[in-house]
């Protein structure tokens, strides 16, 4: 009878090695891809979901949206707030008086690590609030009000 492992609990050692793969690189901010962790440890996407599902529950990744995996560093908590409430805080955070300009969609989309129509919606949002003024293409938006504490909190 040959020996074979048992596919019992492979999901914890791809978990292992890939927690290996986070500790040894502080610039990873991703997990790997699913197609690739199934591919190099040769499992069924069953069996690669639960590792990721192991990560998670020790707080070393999260799942963002698009299927991809965000790592967790220690000390680090990902700030999980709206994105028009963040927007609003940025009129603070920068120290923008009213009549000054907000900075523009691709800015706000680098600094948040966001897509450009995420980013529209919250601005959107924002204009509601009569937090800024009315954007369009090539036009600056600026602030109008600035956000008080109760809308912040």
């Amino acid at each position: 009878m040959s020996q074979q492992t048992s596919p019992r609990g492979t999901f914890l050692q791809i978990a292992e090695a890939v927690k290996i793969r986070i500790q040894s690189d502080p610039e990873m901010t991703e997990l790997p891809k699913l197609a690739d962790l199934m591919h190099d440890h040769r499992v069924s996407r069953g069996v690669a979901l639960r590792a990721f599902g192991v990560l998670r529950n020790e707080g070393l990744a999260e799942p963002v949206p698009g299927g991809r995996w965000r790592v967790i560093r220690e000390g680090q908590r990902p700030d999980r707030r709206p994105l028009a409430d963040r927007l609003a805080d940025v009129i603070t955070d920068d120290d923008l008086e009213v009549g000054a300009a907000f900075p523009s969609a691709s800015a706000l989309c680098e600094r948040f690590g966001v897509s450009r129509p995420t980013v529209a919606k919250a601005l959107d949002k924002l204009e509601a609030a009569g937090l800024l003024s009315e954007g369009g293409q090539g036009k600056v938006r600026t602030v109008r009000s600035l956000p008080s504490r109760e809308e912040r909190s």
